[in-house]
């Protein structure tokens, strides 16, 4: 349907006169009257009733009235959905059920007024791309990943280090533990089946596994959370690393244990990344929040990658 016949059908009514909506829309009172015959000739309907005194609604038009409202509406919304400094905030957490969702609440919390559309792109060159071209305004990510560079234009800083734990069965020879070391792993199997290749938190955890001899084992289909807890809690031998805030349930059969890691505590190391450029009003109020409340990384009994630092646009 040809909206703008439908605008001056809805200006036509509210103006009450072809004349006086011809004024509102700039063009001539002819070119009124043929975007309406137009209309009328698409619907199949006449909408007005000419007379001496002008123009009046017929039942049909009436009728309507309201959807060719509702349309004009759903044509401002889609407008404001990807207009630049009215539509929502993009940001990209990863996953939904990772601690950088939780981050992103409390800002919404700290500025309730702000839109955000929340997305989940699944690997780091996605992100990192759709950052850059503009299609999301920030990513969560630990940056940068080994052999790969910010490109020119967008940057990283980091917003929360957060803290590894073991997670084990009461049947394993940690599940007593209070507190261990990394070094008390080497040798040992850690099962996690979601680890990609290609991802960041599998290059995480290879170099967490190089650092400290053990070995992440990355065999098997990934059945999801409930089927990792269930064969955990069956087992000896196999343990598993869990984020410090990854929001977790389980049987209370199960009896898992939740094993603080220090003297290193692995940490994941989480940036926002964005495009300098970018003028969306709301990424600024979002990064001064998220500064705000991170204390900065120390330096002192903590253990990240190399690699896991605010890297440096490149140059060209």
């Amino acid at each position: 349907m040809d909206l703008t016949a439908v605008r001056t059908f809805v200006t036509a009514v509210d103006a009450g006169q072809f004349q006086e909506a011809a004024t509102n829309l700039s063009i001539t009172p002819q070119a009124v009257s043929k975007r309406i015959a137009v209309l009328e000739k698409d619907l199949g309907v006449q909408l007005f009733s000419r007379t001496a005194r002008g123009a009046r609604l017929t039942i049909d038009g009436q009728a309507f009235l309201p959807y060719a409202r509702a349309l004009l509406q759903a044509e401002e919304r889609a407008a404001a959905s990807v207009r630049p400094g009215r539509r929502a905030l993009r940001v990209d957490v990863i996953r939904y059920r990772v601690s950088v969702a939780g981050l992103l609440r409390d800002f919404h919390r700290a500025y309730p007024e702000t839109e955000l559309d929340v997305l989940t792109l699944f690997d780091y060159d996605t992100a990192i791309a759709a950052v850059r071209s503009g299609t999301i305004d920030a990513t969560f990510r630990a940056v940068t990943m080994p052999g790969r560079q910010l490109p020119d234009g967008v940057e990283a800083t980091p917003v929360f280090d957060e803290p590894l734990y073991l997670f084990t069965g009461p049947a394993h020879e940690f599940a007593g533990a209070r507190a261990i070391a990394p070094a008390q792993l080497a040798g040992r199997r850690i099962w996690m089946p979601g680890n990609m290749p290609g991802t960041e938190w599998a290059a995480y955890y290879d170099e967490l596994a190089a650092t400290f001899g053990l070995t992440i084992d990355a065999v098997g289909p990934n059945f999801g959370v409930e089927h990792l807890l269930d064969t955990i809690a069956d087992s000896t031998t196999l343990a598993t690393f869990v984020s410090e805030q990854t929001p977790l349930v389980w049987p209370a059969g199960h009896d898992l244990r939740h094993i603080p890691l220090h003297e290193p505590t692995p940490v994941y190391p989480h940036s926002l990344i964005w495009r300098t450029d970018n003028p969306h009003p709301a990424l600024a109020a979002l990064r001064h929040h998220l500064t705000s409340a991170y204390p900065g990384r120390a330096n002192d009994g903590i253990w990240t990658p190399k690699w896991a630092q605010p890297a440096q646009p490149e140059r060209a």
